[in-house]
């Protein structure tokens, strides 16, 4: 019975729908400690920075926001407003430039000497900040995160506070062997170390040669 059932499957025009069972990836962070070690896989990445009380994203979400259920006292329920394309072409009603009227400056003729144009035409909100008109500087430099903020966001503070010391690269003996047989060779000619395709196989540039003798001791 089941034989039979086999050819008539095969004798059908009727594609085999298989489905494929993918398994969701889990986010695994490995490039922070700090935060590797207080990730929460059952959580999405923009609930665990909530949680950190860091920025997930500096634009809008994308997706991976927990869903929020109708009448629970937010407005989840209300639709979202409609996305302006940004590329779009604006009227001139719309336009940034609204100016009608200007000032002008007339000598005793009556000629129009100069032009009086506004010091921010475009009302552009970022031109009081560069001037640092609406910025009060104290004095007082930035204390840190509050006292309340979370403990993740405070360990993090504390990792990038730790200063770094830069690593001193140190010449091997073999280096330094590869250096002298250069000089014995060609005495302080740099360019002839440059062009020497035995000694200096890797075609090391000249520049590089002059800093790796002077590091060594052996060119002033």
């Amino acid at each position: 019975m089941g034989r039979e059932l086999q050819k008539r499957k095969r004798r059908s025009s009727r594609a085999t729908v298989r489905t494929h069972t993918r398994s969701k990836k889990v986010l695994n962070p490995q490039g922070n400690g700090v935060i590797a070690t207080n990730w929460d896989k059952k959580e999405t990445l923009s609930q665990n920075y909530s949680r950190f009380g860091i920025v997930a994203r500096l634009g809008k979400t994308a997706g991976g926001v927990q869903k929020k259920i109708p009448g629970s006292g937010d407005s989840a329920a209300a639709k979202p407003a409609p996305l302006t394309n940004p590329l779009a072409h604006k009227p001139l009603d719309r336009g940034l430039l609204q100016v009608r009227e200007v000032k002008v400056e007339r000598d005793a003729s009556g000629r129009i000497v100069r032009v009086v144009r506004e010091a921010n035409p475009l009302h552009d909100p970022l031109n009081e900040v560069e001037d640092g008109s609406d910025i009060e500087d104290d004095g007082k430099e930035w204390g840190g995160i509050d006292a309340d903020a979370p403990e993740v966001l405070k360990a993090l503070e504390a990792q990038m506070n730790v200063s770094v010391q830069a690593r001193v690269r140190h010449q091997s003996e073999r280096e330094r062997e590869w250096l002298e047989d250069l000089v014995k060779r060609h005495g302080e000619d740099v360019e002839a170390m440059m062009r020497d395709r035995k000694l200096n196989p890797m075609q090391q540039t000249a520049a590089d040669i002059r800093k790796r003798l002077k590091k060594a001791g052996l060119l002033s």
